[in-house]
């Protein structure tokens, strides 16, 4: 029997109300214990006084009651809505440990307990850490799709249909001298074919779910002096980046975590790019032009006031850049150029540097809330390794290497999820064939 655990599932720290969960056998006793009564109706609130063992008053508090397997554990689990004071919580929680059978839990075993029961998939718990990490609105949108099942829905549809066509193959293997269909095998093949391409189509996403989760990598580049860290500290709102007339000054990347237009944008100031004899600086050439390589975006800044702004940039950058933002448009000796005109020390144009940046991660997220899309490279892996099964398993001469393909392409979808049940094939075979009837 598993062992009962308890934990503050509110944040940690002074607040105006706190939540204690207890989830397990004896989360019943708890209940009792500190409420002096047997549970209300289940998932009602209820006003109780919560006392110690002596019958010392704790708090007044709301209790809540969800008996198994109506529960997001799937566990009898009772939660206590405390007031959020230090001394509360460490009473409680002194009264819970003196429960026999009632420890702890460990990080993340609510959830992992609601998986074990069947309450979510794996892609659903994951997905339960990315509603409580998010921070932009993209992020909560993607993270509460997934906690609704959009992945779910779409693995469990290719698994169930492996499944199919497995138990088809082990069928054709064990029972060849049954009457089975002429064209079974090309049907699967068919079948298989299509799962495969909607599984090239699903990863061939650009990486846009993961891009969303984790952040658009924004990198700032262009020459020493161009106003590249005071871009990066008006982007910020605050001095994340030294500033000097010093060309040089900026030698190692710097991030800033930024909310723009509710996407994570990652935003990296960046080394001023020319030729140098500093070996610091070299490095720190040599570093920008390889994050700005590894970015999803580039924006390249230059000063509109120098009769050269190219001068000592790599050959072809201002081609791959994302962006060319010219900036100082306020100096007298402004040349005139194409593109964004900005001057950081009167702020003209940067509204409008906002949008275009922000125009440009729409863009490079386009079309994510047509369809759900993978958002770990557990996903990616699992399912490049299924599909290339399933590439495997179409070429494939003999029936027992055909048969063992799609199985290891059925144990790589259900990895994903969680859901990987060999006894599945015996169900389809017995439903299907009405074999031994």
């Amino acid at each position: 029997m598993n062992d009962t655990i308890y934990a503050l599932s509110s944040a940690p720290g002074r607040a105006g109300v706190a939540v204690i969960r207890v989830s397990g056998p004896v989360a019943k006793v708890c209940l009792s214990l500190l409420s002096g009564s047997d549970p209300a109706k289940p998932r009602e609130a209820v006003l109780r006084l919560l006392r110690d063992a002596r019958c010392a008053p704790i708090d007044r508090a709301l209790v809540l009651w969800f008996p198994a397997p109506a529960s997001f554990t799937g566990e009898d689990v009772v939660e206590f809505h405390v007031h959020g004071g230090r001394a509360v919580l460490a009473r409680v929680l002194e009264v819970l440990a003196e429960v026999s059978s009632c420890r702890p839990a460990e990080p993340g075993e609510f959830t992992r307990r609601a998986v074990e029961n069947g309450k979510l998939d794996l892609t659903q718990a994951e997905a339960v850490i990315d509603l409580i990490d998010a921070e932009t609105e993209a992020q909560r949108i993607q993270a509460l799709r997934q906690f609704g099942g959009s992945l779910s829905a779409l693995y469990e549809d290719w698994r169930l249909r492996l499944v199919k066509a497995l138990a088809w193959a082990e069928a054709e293997i064990d029972f060849s001298d049954e009457d089975l269909p002429a064209d079974l095998s090309a049907r699967t093949r068919r079948d298989l074919l299509g799962i495969s391409q909607e599984i090239q189509k699903h990863i061939s996403d650009s990486r846009r779910g993961e891009i969303v989760r984790d952040g658009v990598f924004l990198t700032v580049i262009g020459p020493p002096n161009a106003g590249k860290s005071s871009l990066i500290n008006a982007l910020a709102r605050r001095d994340v980046a030294i500033v000097a007339e010093t060309a040089g000054t900026t030698r190692d990347i710097i991030e800033v975590r930024l909310d723009l237009n509710g996407y994570a944008v990652i935003v990296a100031d960046t080394a001023g790019l020319r030729e140098t004899a500093d070996i610091v600086e070299s490095e720190g050439v040599r570093r920008a032009l390889a994050r700005a390589e590894d970015s999803d975006l580039t924006l390249l800044l230059l000063d509109s006031s120098v009769p050269d702004p190219f001068a000592g940039l790599p050959s072809g950058i201002a081609e791959r850049a994302s962006l060319t933002v010219w900036n100082k448009t306020d100096l007298p000796s402004i040349r005139p150029h194409d593109g964004l005109r900005l001057s950081l020390k009167t702020g003209e144009g940067f509204d409008q540097l906002l949008d275009a940046v922000g125009t440009k991660v729409a863009e490079r997220l386009e079309r994510l809330g047509e369809a759900p899309v993978l958002t770990r490279a557990r996903h990616r892996h699992a399912l490049e390794q299924a599909r290339a099964a399933l590439e495997r398993a179409l070429v494939a001469t003999q029936p027992e290497l055909f048969a063992e393909d799609l199985r290891m392409a059925t144990r790589w979808i259900g990895r994903i999820t969680g859901r990987v049940d060999v006894e599945e094939l015996l169900d389809v075979v017995f439903r299907d064939f009405c074999i031994g009837k």
